[in-house]
């Protein structure tokens, strides 16, 4: 057996028996919680959990921990030793792999481990080895699901050298770091990732190049220091509460027992048994799409408490299917018996709960952890869906849909009809002429694009129409990768380009090109009331015959009902571009009533031509509404380090959250679990306009932000990114002038 060495002043363990003779060895009970596939409770497990840690190596051997996952049940269990997942990247992953899964606001933890069967460039499927539910020490120890801390409150070292933790942001987010997944493997190549957490940064800075990581007291199974003296290769992944980055690390490491090293991490006197030193070789933050998804801080997120098992519970039926037979355990029949009497598994949660806080105060931790307690977890989730509820202003739902069919409309126009993801029959319920925010996965990026209904509310499919973009990211995804059985996510609606509850007598409506779709929309509403009177008549500018968008269904619907739809096209190519004199001698020839509505959709030099001509003819203001769809454009000089956004509420204690560099202030405040208000998040509605009390933001241009609220100093969260440390106040909803709104919806990206 060889000895413990010692490199430089740092005394290292290096075999099996040495970390043995200082954590002891693990209980019976402890190695029987695994189990061989995935039982019920594992999949129920996967069903709600929104994001894992995955570690494997790549074809070139290099060991990588990286998080997956976005939305919950991103993982598909295919039997019980096989499942799938989404997973974008460069690094295609190969051999042994390993898992755990989060559920926020959970303290228990599911690990899985198996072996890359197949990976096709966006999926990735496995073959289960084992599973077992991991205890919750590590979740306790970081405060994992407590809301984010300050910048400001976390001081980061200041580095010489120019190794790896010395880039930019990495000494930062270290600093602030309380969770990592640490993933290492055995001689044989099998795969471990387990949960580190620590009360403060969980990994501490000693140079430019060298980590160290306290190993506290838990449940002897220690499967990652058995690993590090077989094969010293290690990866790991960082997160901190609130923030949408991650901090992947890689490098080599040793196990330390060093007395005067161990001292420096004493928590109330109390020192970690060991230590694992990491030579850093590489390390990067990034910001995690992973991350970004699942919103792991929004009191939303998470699970209701009885949708997913007790995990301590599952453990426990897990415990009972292997015990038969094994020496120090109870009898299979009677671990069965037990957890099948009412209120035990309540009961044996309130004690796992009391040694858990037993065990936390022998490490030395003294404050309330915050997490673990089942009981008490349900009370914060309810008072704070209730806070959420109450401060949110306005927030149109999300839904997630399938693409039922891309249909082809023109060769430049195509339309998604969209259903509902799970396979039920939920009406899409809005107002003709209202928008919906899609978003998708691209290149492992999410995009987000807002799109006018065209089909009628009410019905059980969702119909967008698409036009093709030059250079526009979703329409060309659309257009040439999408297709039927993908999911997207809808959110919305959104707008207040609609007429309303009650259609007025009569409706003008003036299109050009795509514009036509929200008129499409309103038209089959209005036509489907086959008791309706009112009038409509529409003016549509294409370039030429090919392009007129629902030319068929047009034509069909004026034929059947000529006493309520007419229709007129005019060709670009043919009669030339639509201008003021044509617009007029349209409207002068319907001689329309002096109560009519006109809508206007549509390139905005026409709509601004429209505009014209209507007030020569005395329509008044409110019996005119317009929708743009000119491009909103991105604007340069965002901040290139994280920045602090402060959100005060009410006069409510503030809140924090760390914007990453070229995130907005939305998707800050969201990950951080800010009770954010917004509707679009592509910056037509206005309803995430903010009030900018301190800092600056730069912003996407044009927007619906009025004169009026751009004097006052309002902002939109959607498409902020700060300059600076930014002071940001929420609106009383019940102070908004209604005036502040605006009627004319902003441009909106195509």
């Amino acid at each position: 057996m060889r000895r413990a060495e010692r490199d430089g002043d740092v005394r290292r363990l290096t075999t099996a028996d040495e970390v043995e003779a200082v954590i002891g060895q693990p209980l019976p009970m402890v190695v029987l919680k695994q189990i061989g596939a995935l039982d019920e409770g594992c999949r129920t497990v996967l069903a709600h959990s929104p994001i894992a840690a995955f570690g494997h190596r790549d074809a070139d051997g290099i060991s990588r921990t990286a998080f997956a996952g976005g939305t919950p049940g991103f993982t598909r269990v295919h039997s019980p030793t096989r499942f799938s997942f989404s997973h974008h990247g460069p690094h295609a992953p190969r051999g042994p792999a390993s898992f755990f899964y989060l559920l926020p606001g959970v303290g228990e933890i599911l690990r899985i481990n198996g072996t890359v069967a197949g990976h096709d460039g966006t999926r990735t499927w496995v073959d289960v080895a084992e599973a077992y539910v991991h205890c919750a020490q590590a979740v306790l120890r970081s405060r994992l699901w407590q809301p984010p801390a300050p910048i400001a409150d976390i001081p980061a070292p200041v580095l010489s050298g120019d190794g790896p933790l010395a880039r930019p942001g990495v000494a930062g987010f270290l600093a602030a770091a309380p969770f990592l997944a640490l993933s290492t493997w055995d001689a044989s190549g099998g795969s471990d990732t387990s949960p580190r957490g620590d009360r403060g940064p969980v990994a501490r800075i000693l140079d430019d190049r060298t980590l160290v990581i306290p190993d506290r007291r838990g449940n002897k199974r220690a499967d990652s220091l058995h690993n590090l003296v077989r094969d010293d290769r290690l990866s790991m992944a960082a997160l901190v509460p609130g923030r949408e980055g991650v901090l992947t690390v890689r490098g080599r490491g040793a196990i330390t027992d060093d007395p005067a090293l161990l001292a420096t991490m004493a928590l109330d006197g109390t020192p970690p048994h060991l230590a694992l030193l990491v030579h850093v070789e590489d390390a990067e933050v990034s910001v995690a799409d992973a991350v970004v998804r699942s919103r792991l801080w929004t009191p939303g997120a998470r699970p209701d408490r009885g949708a997913v098992p007790d995990l301590m519970a599952l453990a426990g039926k897990q415990l009972a299917t292997n015990a038969a037979g094994a020496k120090g355990t109870p009898p299979a029949f009677l671990l069965k018996a037990i957890g099948a009497v009412p209120g035990i598994p309540r009961l044996l949660r309130l004690l796992m709960d009391r040694a858990y806080a037993s065990g936390l105060r022998k490490e030395g931790y003294r404050e309330d952890s915050g997490d673990g307690s089942a009981a008490k977890d349900g009370r914060r989730r309810a008072h704070a869906r209730r806070t959420s509820a109450t401060a949110v202003r306005r927030r149109a739902p999300e839904r997630e849909v399938r693409v039922a069919e891309v249909r082809a409309e023109t060769p430049k126009a195509a339309t998604l009809v969209l259903e509902d993801a799970d396979g039920g029959r939920g009406r899409f319920e809005f107002r003709p002429g209202q928008f919906f925010t899609l978003t998708a996965e691209i290149g492992g990026d999410l995009v987000r694009r807002a799109y006018s209904a065209s089909s009628a509310p009410g019905a059980d499919t969702l119909e967008v129409t698409v036009k093709l973009v030059e250079g526009g990211r979703f329409s060309t995804h659309v257009h040439r990768d999408l297709r039927a059985g993908e999911l997207l996510t809808v959110h919305g609606p959104s707008g207040s380009f609609h007429a309303g509850s009650g259609p007025p007598a009569e409706t003008v409506l003036i299109a050009a090109g795509s514009g036509i779709t929200p008129m499409m929309s309103m038209i089959r509403a209005r036509l489907a009331d086959l008791r309706g009177r009112d009038r409509m008549a529409l003016l549509y500018s294409s370039r030429t015959p090919d392009e007129i968008l629902f030319a068929a269904q047009l034509a069909r619907l004026a034929g059947e009902r000529p006493d309520r739809l007419s229709v007129t096209h005019v060709l670009t190519e043919r009669d030339g571009r639509l201008d003021a004199a044509g617009v007029r001698r349209w409207i002068s020839g319907l001689s329309p009533a002096r109560d009519a509505h006109y809508y206007t959709c549509g390139p905005g030099p026409l709509m601004d031509t429209v505009k014209v001509v209507l007030t020569e003819l005395g329509i008044r203001d409110g019996y005119t509404h317009r929708e743009d769809f000119a491009s909103a454009l991105e604007t340069g000089g965002a901040a290139t380090v994280p920045r602090e956004m402060t959100v005060e509420q009410d006069g409510r204690p503030p809140r924090h959250a760390t914007v990453e560099p070229g995130r907005t202030l939305l998707d800050a405040g969201l990950a951080a679990g800010l009770p954010m208000p917004y509707s679009c998040t592509v910056g037509n509605c206005g309803d995430c306009a903010l009030r900018l009390r301190q800092g600056e933001v730069t912003q996407n241009e044009p927007n619906c932000l009025t004169p009026r609220q751009r004097a006052e100093g309002y902002v939109l969260a959607c498409s902020g990114r700060p300059l600076t440390d930014v002071t940001l106040e929420i609106p009383d909803p019940a102070g908004v002038n209604p005036a502040d709104t605006p009627i004319v919806p902003p441009s909106r990206e195509s």
